[in-house]
């Protein structure tokens, strides 16, 4: 145990702090004049040619525009608008001369540079620094013939900032949006046809660090161009250019959209007396109404950049045309952001939480080695009650104290997690304190550390000190891991609760009985202190028989003879035990597992009957010396549990080559927390982002399903259904 004392990892980290700065979006509307181009519309009002046809459906990338088309535009105008060519030629020229000049305009009054990571693209730098892809271009010129490169060194104009007049938005670019029950932001910004930073933009008072949504919620969202208030959400259109020999007849069966709608929607129609070959058209789309589009339907998913036809048909098990017909805005083409709806009962590859698709991310496979996590380790060594000089009286002293066999099992695991993610190629800053399991000395050392520096705090293991450390870490938007079971009043968003609740193992417990269960007996002995478990096996299964428990002040138990008038010698009798009294755990095991032994003896046909033991809480009274377990197995004993039994694998080998010992429970519970959190960090070096979207991870003995619960902070949702059996202890779901 010295030897894990003297382990301290401290390796240099270079931190780059980048700030950023959001902004309400401005929308206006744009009529189109002759000549004019996507490019240089966007060029006129500072913003991207894709954030046009964002709020403008109906367009097509690299359409040309027409005369007095009506667009909705985000961002206040910065560029006069100029007279317009006449000719295609001097219309080309203009459009050039119009870049030309955007950038010439303003002259950069230095510079600064940009090492471009992994994942990072053109338009997300150009955001960063608010410049255009022109700008970014013109001072790199390497990009013009080569694509972005990952540790690729940029040179970043600064401008002075720009002296713009403010334009007035108008109310009509915007409209009120409440939201109904069951709906999600996924499916409003599916309705809208935008993608989630879309939504945050328009609504800065929405929490970027998780996905809550309350009915009742009022959001501000665009308004489609060309709709009315009426139908703004329920249609869109779609541009289709006229073939040879078409008629109103057969588009009105092709699209189901009547004549005088056509002619309404596209006034060159009367203009040029009819439908023209080669004419360009707009034709309504309906979609599905509001209030429809709700986690009752359907589920959603936000599409990841990178994302093919084919990546999303193979994913999904669907074809391209269906995820079309359900989503119309993909005939615009494949977007990362968009918000794709689908089928409620579809599975595949992915999980679902919340009605929103998770992506299984394999962890591993994402590592940035360029990122360097900060973890501070919290933990009550006891070091002020140990003598690390004597060997014999330490290991006394440590074997005598609950607080230090959890501490050092727990940081003897997170240093081979450490070495692990070391042996991957990322580095890890490590700092460990011991707060003695004192809420004084924790305050105190708290009081010297720049939690902000953190990435995330490992630890403390008592209550008290973990919520002082949750408060104070919460400042910084930093997490705090608990390692243990943590009962406390802590309500910050920052906690994660990685033990999962008695209430999440009561639920798969009598989950998988529910499943399992067919004509079996149920049974229920529990003591007044466990009368709630009682109630809520009774309320799942309402037929089940319940076994009087006689307590009195020295003796507790049940009669046998009774108990044996409610079993079933038809059916399989599969008893609940709920107790945390050793004393009348071992009585009820002994006398259930007498019954099933009588059925080994043919004399005894008349008392045959097979009995199966449960329990929704596996207590220390389970694991009582008094306890029988060749009982507990005859019995087939099976209950839910946080983490399972972990057998010879890399990790065990791992900790028994550094510390000369199988690791204990703590211990593999440390390896696997520590790794976790290490993992995600180095996939996003922001724990509570990642938590957004990745769903269940499992290790070693414990698996990690972390879910936010309002403002109590994230809850693991895990665990596992174990059973004795033969004499060893199998995981069975």
């Amino acid at each position: 145990m010295k030897y894990i004392f003297n382990q301290v990892y401290i390796i240099g980290a270079f931190c780059l702090l980048v700030s950023c700065t959001a902004m309400a979006q401005k929308f206006n509307t744009h009529e189109v004049k002759s000549g004019e181009t996507l490019q240089s519309i966007a060029k006129m009002y500072g913003v991207t040619p894709a954030s046009i046809l964002q709020y403008n459906k109906e367009i097509k990338e690299g359409q040309k525009l027409r005369s007095n088309t009506i667009l909705v535009v985000p961002g206040k105008k910065i560029v006069a608008e100029t007279s317009t060519p006449t000719s295609n030629t001097a219309t080309i020229k203009g459009v050039k001369n119009e870049v030309q000049e955007s950038i010439t305009e303003r002259e950069p009054v230095g510079y600064t540079e940009h090492r471009v990571k992994k994942k990072e693209t053109i338009f997300g730098i150009t955001q960063m620094y608010k410049i255009t892809e022109d700008e970014l271009k013109k001072y790199n010129p390497a990009l013009y013939a080569s694509p972005l490169q990952k540790k690729m060194v940029l040179r970043i104009p600064k401008y002075r900032a720009a002296m713009v007049k403010e334009v007035s938005t108008d109310e009509g670019d915007l409209e009120k949006y409440i939201v109904a029950a069951k709906e999600t932001r996924w499916s409003i910004a599916h309705k809208y046809g935008i993608t989630i930073e879309k939504m945050l933009e328009l609504n800065p008072s929405l929490s970027a660090a998780n996905n809550y949504l309350s009915e009742g919620y009022e959001l501000m969202m665009p308004r489609i161009a060309g709709s009315t208030v009426k139908n703004q959400v329920t249609q869109l259109y779609t541009s289709y250019t006229v073939p040879a020999k078409m008629n109103f007849y057969r588009l009105e069966k092709e699209f189901g959209v009547k004549s005088d709608e056509i002619v309404r929607l596209n006034p060159e129609i009367t203009e040029r007396g009819g439908l023209k070959e080669g004419m360009v058209i707009r034709i309504p789309e309906q979609k599905v109404a509001t209030g429809e589009i709700n986690t009752d339907n359907y589920i959603f998913y936000e599409v990841k950049p990178k994302q093919n036809e084919f990546r999303l048909t193979r994913k999904f098990g669907m074809t391209w045309a269906e995820l079309v017909q359900l989503n119309p805005d993909l005939k615009g083409g494949l977007k990362a952001g968009m918000v794709l709806k689908l089928p409620k009962d579809k599975v595949g590859d992915f999980e679902v939480r919340n009605a929103l698709v998770l992506d299984k991310v394999n962890l591993l496979d994402s590592i940035n080695v360029g990122v360097k996590p900060k973890v501070l380790f919290l933990l009550p060594f006891r070091l002020d009650k140990v003598n690390l000089e004597d060997k014999e009286s330490a290991e006394k002293t440590i074997d005598a104290r609950r607080d230090m066999t959890v501490s050092l099992g727990l940081y003897s695991g997170a240093l081979v997690a450490i070495d692990s993610m070391k042996s991957l190629g990322v580095s890890i800053d490590v700092k460990t304190l011991d707060n003695q399991l004192d809420l004084a000395t924790t305050k105190q050392l708290l009081q010297g550390e720049q939690l902000g520096n953190y990435n995330a705090v490992f630890g403390p293991l008592d209550a008290p000190s973990l919520k002082e450390t949750a408060v104070q870490a919460s400042k910084f938007n930093v997490p705090v891991i608990a390692p243990v079971n943590a009962k406390s009043d802590i309500s910050l968003e920052n906690v994660f609760f990685s033990y999962t609740d008695e209430e999440i193992l009561w639920k798969h417990m009598l989950d998988y009985v529910e499943k399992k269960h067919n004509e079996e007996t149920l049974l229920i002995i529990a003591d007044e202190d466990n009368k709630k478990e009682k109630d809520a096996i009774l309320k799942r299964f309402p037929t089940a028989k319940v076994v009087v428990v006689k307590e009195e002040d020295k003796n507790i138990g049940i009669n046998r003879d009774k108990l044996q008038t409610l079993l079933s010698d038809e059916v399989s009798n599969w008893v609940f035990v709920e107790s945390d009294n050793y004393k009348l755990i071992a009585s009820v095991v002994s006398i259930l597992n007498s019954f099933n032994n009588t059925a080994l003896d043919p004399e005894l046909a008349k008392d045959k009957v097979k009995v199966r033991m449960f329990t929704t809480d596996m207590n220390s009274a389970f694991e009582n010396d008094v306890i029988s377990n060749t009982h507990l197995s005859n019995l087939k004993f099976t209950y839910p549990s946080v983490n399972r039994q972990v057998t010879n694998n890399s990790f065990v080998e791992r900790y028994r080559t550094r510390f000369g010992d199988d690791p204990d429970r703590y211990a593999v519970r440390g390896f696997d927390l520590t790794y976790d959190l290490l993992l995600k960090l180095a996939y996003s070096n922001n724990l509570i982002e990642v938590s957004r979207f990745i769903g269940e991870t499992e290790y070693n003995g414990n698996k990690f399903d972390y879910q936010r619960k309002g403002v109590s902070g994230y809850h693991n949702q895990s665990s596992y259904i174990m059973m004795i059996d033969d004499l060893r202890i199998k995981t069975i779901e």
